[in-house]
């Protein structure tokens, strides 16, 4: 049987003051809250699409987990664990089943299923795919996961405008990356005032 394809949402338990920071300072923390929910709620909503992949809605703060309201139907909740963003994604990335595995975030509002099919197919190709933002970094990550794990989110400097080229460039020579369209990454209010313009 072929292996399963999984999705992976990374998401925080939304609790004003404690989600998108740097938005918050632009627009202050209970906006920055509401645009945070209503994004996590339109990815899940967008994203769940009854079995061309398995979805999991990885959570932060651990506890949140336990939290049903979070999970819609057809999501299944794992903790992201402690550690830097690449740590938790290395550790989602090699404790699920076998497969082929895609990690999106939540603020991005323009982020289609079309566009998760297309990871997955690139991923039958190559042995990354990524997704990259207009700011340096990716709101979507993939790995074929075969016939090793390459360990690439090391050492790489998140939040900048070099996230994209750090992983990319630990993914060493012989493997292979594809790159889907540049979306816009919310998370300050210059980000949010571009994607307003552009719709």
């Amino acid at each position: 049987m072929k292996p399963a394809n999984h999705l992976v949402v990374f998401a925080k338990a939304p609790r004003i003051g404690r989600v998108k920071s740097r938005l918050a300072r632009h627009i202050g923390a209970v906006a920055a809250w509401a645009f945070y929910r209503r994004c996590l709620a339109g990815v899940l909503r967008r994203l769940g699409n009854g079995g061309h992949w398995t979805c999991w809605l990885a959570l932060t703060p651990d506890r949140a987990v336990h939290a049903r309201r979070l999970c819609p139907p057809g999501w299944r909740p794992v903790p992201q664990g402690p550690g830097d963003l690449g740590q938790r994604m290395a550790r989602i990335m090699g404790e699920l089943p076998p497969g082929p595995v895609v990690i999106v975030g939540t603020d991005i509002p323009d982020i289609r299923p079309d566009h998760v099919a297309r990871a997955f197919r690139a991923l039958g190709r190559d042995d990354a795919v990524f997704g990259p933002a207009a700011d340096g970094g990716y709101w979507l990550v993939g790995l074929g996961r075969r016939p090793a794990l390459p360990e690439i989110f090391e050492n790489v400097r998140w939040s900048t405008e070099f996230a994209l080229a750090d992983t990319l460039a630990n993914l060493g020579r012989g493997r292979t990356a594809a790159l889907l369209e540049t979306l816009e990454d919310i998370d300050d209010g210059d980000a949010l005032e571009r994607w307003r313009r552009s719709r």
